[in-house]
Parts: structure tokens; C-alpha cells; sequence
């Protein structure tokens, strides 16, 4: 959430993200993303398709006990066939597909997508391995991730709003965690995803659920214009848009041949 470029023209090619892959839907008790909302030959003249009637087995997901945490309700068969054709890490898969499942829940009008989170965190931290770190057990990175100061040097001036406490700087504002928040911004919009009743950048499941939430907070994602306008509320850049949109379709790709 660092970089900062104006102007992407929002053609064919991002409509066809908005019928990839959906939310959650109940498997043996379970939550597991459900099938492919759709391909590319169904897309036409740059506009996007309606949402399929898939959408609505999201409502039928459990809320999980207080004792299980959120992601273990995901479904562990298409987490480990999901991991092998995809090669995202097996924790960061159910943390994506978990806050997916719980931002369908809450905001059914959002539209948001597993594989659009995935493709944040992929491109943030490769899912949690930036710098050679990986996600742990319990869903914390093993090491901090932490992104360059913002000091206006090529990226955006932001002064220290923490005094150093996520990203050990006080004198500028770092990107921290899997999902690379701001301080600020993970002031205003952090949530606790795993459970443990505190919200810590640095825990995959907090931050995963946290960046779902704050894709839906700027409205519907799945028209080609409401995705594009969410991506950039996270990063207002082309190439950034671009990427997300390449590595989520890449994602969905895999994941449908798992």
C-alpha cells in the first residue's frame, strides 16, 4: 500500500476476474471456496457477467466455534489440492479463503473473492515469505515484513503516526505484515481474523480478513469498474492493478485444475 500511479482503463481483461473464483461455501461442515464462477469466453464487449447463483452458498457457512479458530474451518482436502497447483503456502490459503467466507457473510453485496485476496498477499509478500520469513502455526510471520520508509524518496511522504510501534520507525510510516498496511491504516481498519481477541499486522489471519474488509469498504467488487476502484483504494497505481489482476487470474487459473 506504497506505491502511487493515476489512470487505468478498465477493459476485457479485468472482467473477466469478477467470475473467478467465489467465497465459501459448507463442506462436511466446512468452509471451502466454491467452484469457478465462470471463464473468459462467456465475457463479452468488455462487460461483466452477473455474479453466478453459486454466490448464495456463501450464507450457509458456519461460524465457527469460539474455541476453533476461523481458518481451521476451511476445507483441509482443497487446502492441501489447492496448495499443490498453486504453490501458495497451505496457511496462507485457508487465512485467504476464511476472511473471504466472513467478509461474504457480513457484506453479501460485496462480491469479493478468495483468489483477489490471495493476489493481494502474493503480491505484498509473496504469502508471507518476503525477506525470507514464512507464515507459522499459529498464522504470525516468523520474522517482521517490513517495507521501505516512506520518506519521499519515490514513494509517498508519510510522517511517523505510531511512534515506531508496528514498524520500529518514528520518523516515517513503514508497511508492515503479509498484507503490507500502514500504521494508520491498520489503526482504522484492523480486525482480529484468527480469533485470539487482538488485531496483529503481523498474523496472516488478521491481516487477511483485514484487507477483504477494507476491499468491500469502497463498495461492490464485482463489476469490472467496483474491482478496479478496490484495488486502488489498497495501492492507486497501474502497474499494481495490473499485477493484482494477472496474479489473481493466474491463482484462479490453478486452483480450478487442482
Amino acid at each position: 500500500m506504497s506505491r502511487s500511479e493515476k489512470g487505468f482503463l478498465v477493459g476485457a481483461i479485468l472482467a473477466v476476474l469478477v467470475l473467478l473464483v467465489g467465497g465459501g461455501l459448507v463442506v462436511g461442515g466446512v468452509i471451502g471456496p466454491r467452484q469457478s464462477q465462470g471463464t473468459s469466453a462467456e465475457i463479452q464487449d468488455g462487460e461483466p457477467a452477473a455474479p453466478s447463483a453459486a454466490q448464495t452458498a456463501a450464507d450457509a457457512a458456519p461460524t465457527p466455534a469460539a474455541s476453533q479458530k476461523p481458518a481451521d474451518a476451511v476445507d483441509s482436502a482443497w487446502v492441501r489440492a489447492t496448495e499443490a497447483s498453486t504453490g501458495i503456502p497451505g496457511r496462507a490459503l485457508r487465512a485467504y479463503a476464511a476472511a473471504a467466507a466472513k467478509v461474504d457473510r457480513e457484506q453479501r453485496e460485496c462480491g469479493l473473492s478468495w483468489n483477489t485476496v490471495a493476489a493481494i498477499g502474493q503480491i505484498e509478500s509473496n504469502h508471507g515469505r518476503e525477506g525470507g520469513a514464512h507464515i507459522t502455526a499459529d498464522g504470525t510471520t516468523s520474522k517482521p515484513i517490513v517495507g521501505v520508509a516512506l520518506d519521499g524518496v519515490n514513494v509517498k511522504n508519510i510522517p511517523d503516526t505510531d511512534n515506531g510501534k508496528l514498524d520500529g520507525d518514528k520518523e516515517h510510516d513503514r508497511a508492515v505484515g503479509p498484507m503490507q498496511f500502514i500504521p494508520q491504516s491498520w489503526r482504522q481498519f484492523g480486525r482480529d481474523g484468527s480469533g485470539d481477541g487482538k488485531a496483529d499486522p503481523h498474523n496472516i489471519d488478521d491481516a487477511a480478513l483485514t484487507a477483504a474488509g477494507y476491499l468491500c469498504a469502497s463498495g461492490e467488487v464485482s463489476s469490472a469498474a467496483g474491482w478496479d476502484r478496490a484495488i486502488r483504494s489498497y495501492n492507486d497505481s497501474d502497474v499494481y492493478v495490473r499485477d493484482v489482476l494477472a496474479a489473481a487470474n493466474s491463482i484462479a487459473a490453478r486452483a480450478g485444475r487442482s
